[in-house]
Formats: C-alpha cells, structure tokens, sequence
C-alpha cells in the first residue's frame, strides 16, 4: 500500500539525463509574500530614464515571543503559568509597487505611520551606487496594498 505512493513521489523528484522528455519539464514553484506593518516613510516615485516608473516605501513588522522557562501547575480551577521576560524584533522591508494603477493610488494614499497589508512577492537584485560600489537589494514587488484602519 505505502510502496506504490512513495515511488510516485519518488519518481517525481528524481530526472534521469538520458530522457530529454523529463528534462524539459518545468517545475511549478511559488514566490509569495504577505506583510501586515506599518509604513515607515512616505512613499517616493521613482523613475529611472526609459524604464517603468515605481512607487517605493518602507514597511516595518513586528514579532514578539516571551523567553525563559514556564512552570504550570493547576489546581482546584487555579492556573499558574510564570512567564520569562517579553522580547520582540522589528523587521524593515523595502516595498516597490510598479503596476500603474496600485502605484499611483499607494503614492497619493499612503503616509508614514500607515497600517497596511502587502502582498507581493520577494524579489533579490544588484544594483551599483553614486560610488559605482555593487550592492545586493531586497524588495517585495507589491501586487496589492490594503489600508487598514487603525
């Protein structure tokens, strides 16, 4: 019963070099980002000679985990629960919008302050500063913004 899927799996992980038939086939994979923050600059518009123009705006998010050891211990409808300290982790990302009518409304509506969901996906590109120093760059390439209220 368990030997049959598991070589199904199996098979489909595995490309043998002598069939071309297998070695064209395109894998399906997934680059998608959800973000919920808020926004950390008013947005900019950017646009570089003879290339898309593009809405760019800083996003932060937030985590939070408590550390430290927990004792629990209950009794007659008493719980205890002794908790370590609270510790968190602001992440800053780099939020691009280039899709015409996204961009235009994210540059007219959105403000420093903002809460927002971003969906987009992660983008890693190069690109060579004032200087002509080569730098790495992280963006996620918004494909809808929503304003949330507070």
């Amino acid at each position: 019963m368990w030997r049959r899927p598991a070589w199904q799996v199996l098979r489909q992980f595995v490309r043998h070099n002598s069939d071309p038939v297998t070695s064209l086939v395109l894998e399906r994979s997934m680059n998608r980002v959800q973000l919920l923050g808020r926004v950390g600059q008013d947005p900019i518009m950017r646009q570089v000679e003879g290339k898309n123009p593009v809405t760019i705006f800083s996003l932060a998010t937030n985590e939070m985990w408590r550390t430290g050891d927990s004792e629990e211990s209950q009794g007659a409808l008493l719980f205890l629960c002794t908790l370590g300290d609270i510790s968190q982790k602001t992440t800053w990302h780099r939020i691009s919008v280039f899709r015409p009518g996204l961009r235009d409304v994210t540059y007219q509506y959105v403000r420093k302050g903002s809460r927002i969901f971003v969906e987009g996906k992660i983008d890693y590109g190069e690109y060579t500063d004032k200087n002509n120093v080569r730098r790495q760059a992280t963006t996620i390439i918004a494909d809808n913004v929503i304003f949330l209220s507070d």
